[in-house]
Parts: C-alpha cells; sequence; structure tokens
C-alpha cells in the first residue's frame, strides 16, 4: 500500500509536474520508487513564500540489473530549475550512507510530506534505522553540517541572512535533541517538533518563533545581526557535541552490516517480482 500526504498549502501544479517527472523515471530506468518525500524548508516546517520544491526519492532496480557487468550509477537526477528539484539515491546508496551516520536518509523516512511512498518499505527501512543507526555517526553528521553552515553564512555576524540562520540552528537543536533523549537515535526531522522536544532557552524559543513567523509570511527577511542568545545556543551546542564525540567510535558493527545486507537482498528481490 502507498501513503501520500500533501500539504493543501502546496502549489497543484508543481505537485502534479512532480509527480511527472517520478513516473517517468519509473519508465525511463525500469525502477521501483518505494520512497518519495518533500525535503528542504517545507518538510522541515519552515517555508518561504517563495520556497522551491525539494523532491527527494530512493529507488530499486530490478535484480536482472544488478547482474549487469556495467553497473548503471546509483544516483538519478533530473534537469534543476528555480521551481522545483528531483532527484534520488539507490537503496544500496542509502543504506551505505545510513550505516556510515548521514541522518538525510533517515529524515527522508521521517518526513512530513510524501508524494507516494510504500508503506512497508518505510516502515522495515525506518525500524532498521533504529536499529542500527550509530547516534555518535548521527551526531557528527549534525556537527559538521551546523559548522560547515555557520562558516559559510557568519563570517559577519553583524550581517548575516536571517533565513541562513536556521541551517546553523536546526543542526544545534538536533544536537542537544540527541543528548536529551540518550536512548533514540532519530532526532524529529520537523523543526518545531524537534524545538519542541529540546527545550531550548525561553528567549533562543522566542527569537525562533518570531524569526519563523516572519519568514511564513516575507519572500526576503533581509540580513541583520546575529541574536546574542541564538549565537550562544549554537556555540554551546556545537562545543559540547565536540567534545563528546572527540573519542567516539564511528564505525558499523558486523551485525549491523549485515542487517542492512538482508534488508537489501529482500527488498530488491520482492520488488524484482
Amino acid at each position: 500500500m502507498y501513503v501520500r500526504n500533501i500539504p493543501a498549502g502546496m502549489d497543484p501544479d508543481i505537485v502534479a509536474r512532480i509527480d511527472e517527472r517520478l513516473l517517468a523515471i519509473r519508465s525511463k530506468h525500469g525502477v521501483s520508487i518505494p520512497l518519495a518525500i518533500e525535503s528542504g524548508s517545507r518538510a522541515w516546517g519552515f517555508p518561504s513564500p517563495d520556497s522551491d520544491y525539494d523532491c527527494r526519492f530512493i529507488f530499486v532496480r530490478p535484480l536482472d540489473q544488478h547482474l549487469s557487468l556495467w553497473p548503471a550509477r546509483d544516483v538519478i537526477e533530473t534537469p534543476l530549475d528555480a521551481i522545483f528539484d528531483v532527484n534520488g539515491w539507490e537503496l544500496g546508496k542509502a543504506l551505505k550512507l545510513m550505516l556510515r551516520g548521514n541522518a538525510v536518509v533517515i529524515e527522508w523516512l521521517t518526513s512530513p510530506i510524501s508524494y507516494g511512498s510504500e508503506q512497508r518499505f518505510q516502515q522495515e527501512f525506518l525500524s532498521l534505522a533504529r536499529r542500527v543507526a550509530d547516534r555518535s555517526a548521527l551526531a557528527r553528521h549534525y556537527l559538521h553540517l551546523g559548522e560547515r553552515q555557520r562558516r559559510i553564512y557568519f563570517t559577519d555576524e553583524n550581517s548575516i541572512p536571517q533565513k541562513k540562520i536556521f541551517y546553523a540552528l536546526r543542526p544545534a537543536a538536533a544536537l542537544r535533541w540527541l543528548r536529551l533523549h540518550p536512548d533514540q537515535p532519530i532526532a524529529p526531522m520537523h523543526f518545531p517538533t524537534l524545538l519542541n522536544e529540546c527545550e531550548p532557552p525561553g528567549d533562543v524559543r522566542a527569537i525562533t518563533d518570531d524569526l519563523m513567523a516572519r519568514k511564513a509570511v516575507t519572500h526576503e527577511l533581509g540580513s541583520e545581526v546575529l541574536p546574542l542568545p541564538l549565537a550562544n545556543f549554537i556555540d554551546a551546542e556545537f562545543g559540547q557535541a565536540s567534545d563528546l564525540l572527540k573519542d567516539a567510535a564511528l564505525h558499523p558493527t558486523k551485525q549491523h552490516v549485515e542487517e542492512a545486507e538482508t534488508f537489501f537482498r529482500e527488498t530488491v528481490k520482492r520488488m524484482s517480482t
């Protein structure tokens, strides 16, 4: 059974064009697409009126394609334009990245916006991720992501594009969530939920709520000084994570690799029939 969840605020014409691209990919490449979701600011819960559409998908090649002397690429990309971006990863690539601590794959599995995802595949993959995903490796992903965004956009703290604050703030909140939930490996993708569950200081919450409210109705927030409470929050979470990860072992276990291998083989066989 395939599940589809398209919020009312999404442009139906653009959604229809994304559906057409997904259909064309299935036909041209002969693949199954058991997961097709929206990523980016719309799925994170802080879109702007002019936010583009970022459709991401996982595809599964039939068994005979895996037996070829010349294996096909493990990504499928479609032309990028100013309105939407549609591209995806082959299942094997997605599994290997997840085992290495890439949180992007897990976020796809938990996206609240779906263009059509096979319920069994999504549930089984997510269950696997909860068993084998390494919390330290995922934390490293968010730390590196956040630090990279900070280096790119926070060079002048007196003039920071206000939209870009979220790209460091979200990883910081994810790191805090992982620290406060030591028995859970997967932080919420939806930023308002993430913020609720990581319980930030009151001034951080108030400033963030104001930024999200303005971003939802404004095409351009402009550049301003980085609010001190947000700067302190981001720096503190990145600093704590860096200290905690200093001596962490970040390699998947043999058992986890075998579990991922089993899921891969069974899924390819099932979808090939």
